[in-house]
């Protein structure tokens, strides 16, 4: 059996020493905040007795190379662990991209008891959990494995996994996501639903599907999908980089380039849900854009209304009701994470579709110190407004039960 406890450990990784920082005093909480956006490392035991017997001994498993690295092997291929999954913790000059093993990470990137001590650390009360590189961030990996009936039984398991050990170990302080399969849109649709009847509130879904040489969302091939999710109230999260594709210059450029422009898919996969129509075939579809800031949204909106003047020459806009900007305003969300001049146009943007996010354990993250960051950005707006972005928007997104007594006493735990 497969567990972080039998599994030989070293104390080096590829890049030099690994070095924890100390745990963090607890900070002070301000707001309650709910993070729409974090991630988790699957633990080597996820696929244990969820997959059927058939399949035992082909499901992913942890396995140890010889020169110390932890890889996932899945269909003959070896995962790795990506660093910058899972950094949290460790001072940024050992941040790597290189492959890593569990020993390597602060525990809260794979165990939840010790997750949500992380988030009583930071001050966050709820959080919305993507999953890593055995699934990748919207379940591409699963549809990948060379027999079809494998990939979607693993992927039926990581669901299970997600809605027993993670968010149902904690109901209060998670909001159950999930993977659906890629493979055949009628399935797909069936695991929405099979997902949605036991409380799963969010969807993963490949922002670009395109770049996975599937369908694009203007094809009309996932529409069933896209309805199950309209019918059961499951969010369509699409967050930078599930189709593994991110947004760079130069080949040759170093990494700030593509950090710098992160935000820059998101942009391109809001312009295309958008003029694909799904939200005028779907009028209650509720897409979130993961991990994409909002500054950039007002530029958006300006751009499409001065395409809008020539639509005739475009084309992909004519003989509706709505006006694009219209839907955009009520189909989409979008999350901020170290985004002040997102919070500086709201007016543009809308406070009720901007909510917040803390990206734990990746290298972007403001963990430990969210609640600061957060105070340091939108600390001067009004309270009702704070209240929207940092919790109030979300609940009502997500369906979540109010949090306000609850997290009443919660906040007052921690002095400041």
């Amino acid at each position: 059996m497969a567990t972080l406890e039998n599994l030989s450990m070293n104390t080096r990784s590829k890049s030099g020493t690994v070095t924890f920082l100390p745990d963090p005093e607890p900070r002070p909480r301000r707001y309650t905040i709910v993070s729409v956006d974090d991630h988790l490392m699957e633990p080597p035991e996820l696929f244990e007795g969820r997959v059927p017997v058939k399949f035992a001994e082909r499901a992913p498993r942890v396995v140890e190379r010889p020169n110390g690295d932890q890889v996932w092997m899945f269909d003959g291929r070896a995962i790795p662990m990506a660093g910058g999954n899972a950094v949290a913790g460790r001072p940024p000059s050992e941040y790597t991209t290189e492959p890593v093993r569990y020993d390597h990470m602060r525990r809260g990137a794979w165990d939840v008891h010790a997750r949500v001590r992380d988030m009583d650390l930071a001050g966050v009360w709820s959080s919305l959990c993507f999953p890593s590189m055995v699934a990748g961030f919207g379940g591409a990996r699963f549809w990948e494995c060379s027999d079809q009936e494998l990939g979607l039984a693993c992927l039926r398991a990581w669901n299970d996994w997600h809605a027993e050990a993670w968010a149902g170990a904690y109901p209060d302080r998670f909001i159950p996501l999930g993977l659906t399969w890629l493979g055949d849109p009628q399935i797909g649709a069936e695991e929405v639903r099979r997902n949605a009847a036991r409380g799963f509130r969010a969807l993963s879904f490949p922002e670009m599907p395109e770049k996975l040489g599937l369908p694009s969302p203007h094809s009309g091939h996932w529409d069933p999908i896209l309805r199950a999710c309209e019918e059961t109230g499951t969010v369509l999260c699409l967050h930078v980089g599930s189709a593994s594709s991110i947004v760079g210059g130069s080949s040759d450029a170093p990494g700030d380039v593509a950090v710098s422009l992160f935000f820059v898919g998101s942009i391109i996969t809001t312009a295309d849900w958008l003029f694909s129509k799904v939200g005028v075939r779907f009028p209650g579809l509720r897409i979130a854009l993961s991990e994409g800031g909002v500054g950039w949204v007002p530029a958006l909106q300006d751009r499409v209304e001065h395409c809008f003047r020539y639509k005739e020459f475009t084309g992909g806009w004519i003989g509706e009701d709505l006006h694009p900007l219209e839907v955009l305003a009520r189909n989409f969300w979008f999350c901020a994470l170290d985004d002040k001049s997102g919070f500086e146009q709201l007016d543009r943007v809308g406070a009720d579709r901007v909510m917040v996010e803390c990206d734990y354990p990746h290298a972007d993250s403001t963990w430990p110190d969210t609640q600061r960051y957060l105070h340091e950005q939108l600390g001067w707006l009004p309270d009702p407004t704070i209240e929207k972005l940092t919790w109030r928007t979300a609940s009502d997104l997500y369906r979540l039960p109010d949090p306000t007594a609850t997290a009443q006493t919660w906040l007052a735990e921690v002095p400041g």
